[in-house]
């Protein structure tokens, strides 16, 4: 039975550690008849081809070592509910961390997938948990950055692209939330997350304005029409 942890001390998970985790998570909502897993469904879980970022190909002893290091951690490990003939594994994710449903979610599709931005979380995330706006993905990554230590950051802007990105950081410190200093500059502008977010948010409430006024001139059209 997994204890409590001391979750204000950081987690640092391996990449194969998250991928197992990523998948216990999805596959607790998505086929609950078959979680959970034995170690052969969870390296199917792990390794398929689709909505996984990177692709990984975990072998038997890969998921073992994941399994013992996330049962230190006290995030995952043999199911309780085992029945003996088939050994099952289970995540303890919100023993943990006492997550929503929405912030279970996104964490999961993080884990699951790598940095993200906003609407391609709401996608993501909807087998999982429905997400009637994007104010509601970003309100849920909110909660996770706000937690001690944050869960998830805000990542720069990468250029040519109007949405940022956001990814978990149960894996420890994401390289890039760093912004390099462009060659012959001196310094670079302060990362200021809270200010990014407000952007954000605020293209998101653009686009949907736009959206709302091309819906109406659609209606208006079609009466004068």
């Amino acid at each position: 039975m997994a204890a409590d942890i001391p979750i204000d001390q950081p987690i640092v998970l391996t990449a194969g550690e998250a991928r197992v985790l990523g998948a216990l998570v999805e596959k607790e909502v998505t086929t609950p008849d078959y979680y959970p897993l034995s170690l052969n469904a969870l390296g199917n879980a792990c390794n398929q081809r689709s909505n996984r970022e990177p692709v990984m190909n975990l072998d038997e002893d890969d998921l073992r070592q994941a399994l013992n290091g996330l049962e230190r951690k006290q995030l995952a490990g043999r199911a309780r509910s085992s029945d003996g003939r088939v050994t099952k594994y289970e995540h303890w994710l919100g023993e943990a961390f006492n997550f929503s449903r929405a912030e279970t979610a996104l964490m999961c599709v993080l884990l699951l997938r790598g940095p993200q931005t906003p609407g391609e979380l709401r996608g993501r995330t909807e087998r999982l948990h429905s997400f009637d706006e994007i104010s509601d993905v970003l309100a849920g990554l909110g909660k996770l950055m706000e937690r001690q230590p944050p869960l998830a950051a805000l990542l720069p802007r990468l250029p040519g692209t109007k949405e940022s990105r956001y990814a978990h950081l149960l894996s420890g410190p994401v390289e890039s939330i760093i912004i390099p200093v462009a060659a012959g500059a001196t310094e670079h502008p302060a990362h200021n997350p809270e200010h990014e977010n407000r952007i954000a948010q605020l293209e998101v409430t653009v686009e949907e304005l736009r959206q709302e006024v091309a819906s109406l001139r659609q209606k208006i059209e079609s009466l004068l029409g």
